[in-house]
């Protein structure tokens, strides 16, 4: 799929926007892309631009004409109609459909204030689905101390520096497979996170401690990568999975339920623990990196002050990796 070649000027345009001026992924704006693709395919479906029926293959509908005055036409009905679509026929969720309505809304907004294609936004009070609220799965303080005491060779010292950075600094996944050594200052630590927007965290003793037996392992080891800050055991950057995996694994060790744990869960955990010792809610959406506040500008909203109160306040910021045990390795990599 490639979208430079597939899709018509004007949402080649609104995609371009996204990943060289607003900083967007790859893979988000491919995202974009295909619920985009999705749209204007049932658009011309509904006004009778293209065939429907039984016969008819809806992945094959070409949208290579899509232009301004068909994008202009479609009403906020028609908008709807897609939504139930997506519900009745391809039986999407509300999350799901929430991100397509997102899509469309931010669409529409390029066309009106960026390309100024459109002289009114007709989405504009677009509604996005209502979701259910669910409170997010998080380990509680004994279950984080378990899982961290479980943690033993082989990789114990890789290992557990992932495990207590997601514990305290609440990273995302994609966040902490593209650490570099070079991120790593004193008591601080680069995070890049969602559009390639940089913030700082300040890092509390017990992953100072544990960066501190992870680099000195490290620089053992002939990287592949010299630049990334975690390897694999065959000496390469490793990838999401295979830190996803690692996790899972870990919490098996620790006899912990994997089925409901993640990495992601690991960062909401950090959250939860940081929100129940003090810590005020601005100040832990600049920790994490929440794409609500402009976190390319560090300290804006939040004096670094708090961000070090932050990373002191997580109660596992005093729990130090076990003595590497003198027993010989298994020779498995849990990665």
């Amino acid at each position: 799929m490639d979208y430079r070649t597939e899709a018509p000027e004007l949402i080649r345009a609104f995609l371009t926007y996204h990943r060289t001026i607003q900083g967007h992924s790859t893979r988000t704006v491919d995202e974009y892309y295909l619920d985009l693709r999705t749209f204007f395919r049932f658009i011309k479906q509904l006004k009778g631009l293209a065939p429907t029926g039984p016969d008819t293959d809806f992945e094959s509908i070409p949208i290579d004409d899509v232009d301004a005055a068909l994008a202009g036409s479609v009403t906020l009905s028609d908008v709807y109609a897609f939504m139930d679509y997506l519900d009745r026929d391809r039986s999407l969720n509300a999350a799901s459909r929430a991100r397509k309505v997102a899509t469309i809304r931010s669409f529409y907004k390029y066309l009106t204030s960026k390309a100024k294609l459109l002289r009114e936004n007709p989405m504009q009070d677009l509604d996005a689905p209502r979701l259910k609220k669910t409170r997010p799965r998080y380990l509680q303080l004994d279950q984080c101390i378990q899982l961290l005491e479980s943690v033993d060779e082989p990789n114990r010292a890789r290992d557990y520096c992932i495990l207590t950075l997601f514990l305290n600094c609440g990273l995302r996944i994609s966040e902490l497979v593209a650490l570099n050594v070079s991120d790593v200052r004193e008591n601080q630590i680069r995070v890049l996170g969602k559009g390639n927007k940089e913030r700082i965290l300040f890092l509390n003793d017990a992953c100072r401690a544990a960066l501190d037996d992870w680099l000195e392992e490290r620089s053992h080891q002939a990287a592949a990568d010299p630049n990334a800050l975690f390897l694999t055991r065959s000496h390469t950057r490793m990838t999401r999975d295979a830190v996803h995996y690692m996790v899972k694994q870990r919490l098996k060790k620790a006899g912990l339920d994997s089925s409901l744990y993640s990495s992601h869960k690991l960062r909401h955990t950090a959250a939860t623990l940081m929100l129940q010792n003090g810590v005020d809610v601005r100040t832990l959406q600049e920790v994490l990196g929440h794409e609500n506040l402009n976190t390319t500008q560090i300290y804006t909203h939040v004096d670094s002050d708090n961000l070090r109160i932050a990373a002191k306040a997580n109660p596992l910021g005093k729990i130090r990796p076990r003595k590497k045990s003198k027993e010989p390795a298994d020779g498995k990599d849990s990665s």
